[in-house]
């Protein structure tokens, strides 16, 4: 029994008057940046998607009404590279979660440099997105690359037409690895060592534990981590902007570059909002699916 609904006290009230507003004084310092630098620019764009706003324009904006999003419905290149986007994300998200939980349950190990080796898993994570891209680019290079001269081919990776979409996917899979591993070691530090050796004691071999133990304990952190990865890597723009700027010919264009392209290339301005709208109602809709699935675990 709880103390709010122990007998002789009473429940607790929501503060209202002076204590509500001076909690809500407490909370506009977090607050008022995240309106003005995301809720903000985001109720601009969704605005600017009904509109024809274009670069170099000298005529005023006029409001267009659903114009773009019916262009949209019919534009095959957009929804090819929606294609490429959903191939993207699955294709890093998934091995990318796997391998990430073996090395967390790997370094969660007693084993001997197991700080060294947390250090060094992280390295990926530490260098910005600009400089992975240059240095994997360097890897695939087709005369001087490290790839070709172990192999002794001459593929061009990032060029050829079967092998750019994989090539790109491995340089996701290895640059998101470290904060997947991250939070599941994290997940797994909070696995009582005790069940663990109950489980043993009982016969249960290491794949018991792991599905009757470990497993029930990290899947909060696994759910959450694999869904925040998803919707990063559905939004990825500067690794493939580097590393293929969206080539070739499409096959590596995600949705997020079509609608770089849209805008400051072609100067679309409507156009590339409608865009970024569509992209953002698949992204709720996301969401809308995980939280759903996690408050009826949660009611289970």
């Amino acid at each position: 029994m709880s103390l709010a609904t122990a007998p002789g006290r009473r429940p607790a009230e929501p503060a209202t008057g002076p204590r509500a507003a001076g909690g809500w004084f407490l909370v506009l310092p977090a607050l008022i940046p995240i309106l003005v630098l995301s809720v903000g620019p985001l109720l601009y764009g969704i605005a600017l998607a009904f509109t024809d706003a274009q670069s170099g324009r000298t005529a005023p904006t006029r409001w267009i009404g659903l114009l773009n999003f019916r262009d949209l419905l019919h534009d095959t290149l957009f929804w090819e590279s929606f294609r490429v986007g959903l191939v993207w994300a699955v294709g890093v998200t998934v091995p990318q979660f796997a391998l990430a939980l073996g090395l967390a349950l790997l370094l969660g190990q007693n084993l001997r440099l197991r700080w060294p080796a947390r250090a060094l898993a992280i390295v990926p994570w530490a260098m910005p997105e600009i400089v992975v891209g240059i240095m994997w680019r360097l890897v695939y290079h087709p005369d001087a690359g490290i790839l070709n001269e172990t192999l002794g081919t001459g593929v061009d990776w990032l060029g050829g037409l079967s092998t750019a979409l994989p090539a790109v996917v491995l340089v996701g899979i290895w640059a998101g690895m470290p904060q997947t591993t991250v939070a599941l070691l994290a997940g797994l530090q909070n696995v009582p060592g005790e069940l663990h050796e109950a489980a043993a004691m009982d016969g249960a071999g290491a794949w018991r534990r792991f599905a009757a133990v470990t497993w029930p304990a990290i899947r909060p952190v696994a759910l959450a981590i694999s869904a925040l990865n998803f919707i990063w890597n559905f939004n990825s723009f500067a690794l493939v902007y580097v590393l293929t700027n969206g080539g070739p010919g499409g096959h590596t264009r995600l949705p997020m570059l079509f609608a770089y392209e849209e805008a400051f290339r072609y100067g679309q301005f409507g156009y590339a909002a409608a865009m970024g709208c569509v992209m953002v109602a698949v992204v709720a809709v996301l969401l809308a699916c995980y939280l759903a699935g996690r408050l009826n675990g949660d009611e289970r």
